[in-house]
């Protein structure tokens, strides 16, 4: 049986990770962003210059917690474009692992915290959530080919505003239903919208 338990080291890389956000966002609350260096971050969180850099490659993305791609999400992504079912399907289900896997919600109340501080940090959030969007539709390009693009990003943005609505239902309404199954409702709701046009015409 294969062995998925984390590696030692695997588990001190979060955890640097983790002391050098929780830093970062704490400073930021207590200082200002403009109020606080790299190497102050380093001191108190107990590192190296140079390992927030292995890490961060920045200030700003130390704070939102934006680090390198997680080995693992490299492997679902390998598996999405490995799979041959349904697009949309196979799309979503991975869309729904990697939030199992990193569980965003969790770092919510603190996020909405520092930028209640700097709201000039919501630029990049928002610049962060379009690097994503562009990095999934090349991964859908990578999986269905270069004259897949506009499909590509149709499926992206659809998924994208789904998954808004479930993240809204769970924020604003405290739902104890699971994120998955909010995601495949919406998407269930799009799809009869779509099917319904297509009868029309």
């Amino acid at each position: 049986m294969e062995n998925n338990a984390p590696s030692l080291r695997d588990v001190r890389k979060r955890e640097t990770i983790r002391a050098l956000t929780d830093t970062a966002r704490r400073l930021t609350i207590e200082r200002g962003f403009a109020g606080f260096t790299v190497e102050e971050v380093c001191a108190e969180a107990g590192v190296s210059r140079r390992t927030f850099f292995n890490y961060f490659e920045s200030k700003d993305n130390a704070v939102f917690g934006y680090t390198e791609i997680d080995p693992r999400l490299v492997e679902l992504d390998d598996e999405f474009v490995a799979k041959r079912g349904d697009l949309l399907d196979d799309f979503v289900d991975v869309v729904v692992r990697r939030w199992e896997m990193l569980d965003p919600l969790s770092d919510a109340p603190a996020l909405l915290q520092v930028i209640e501080h700097e709201p000039r940090l919501l630029k990049g959030a928002f610049e962060r959530l379009a690097e994503n969007e562009r990095r999934d539709v090349a991964l859908i390009v990578r999986r269905e080919g270069a004259d897949q693009t506009m499909r590509a990003e149709v499926v992206v943005h659809t998924v994208g505003a789904c998954i808004r609505l479930a993240v809204a239902q769970i924020l604003d309404h405290q739902s104890p239903i699971p994120f998955g199954r909010l995601v495949a409702e919406r998407l269930d709701i799009a799809r009869d919208l779509f099917t319904s046009a297509q009868k029309v015409h």
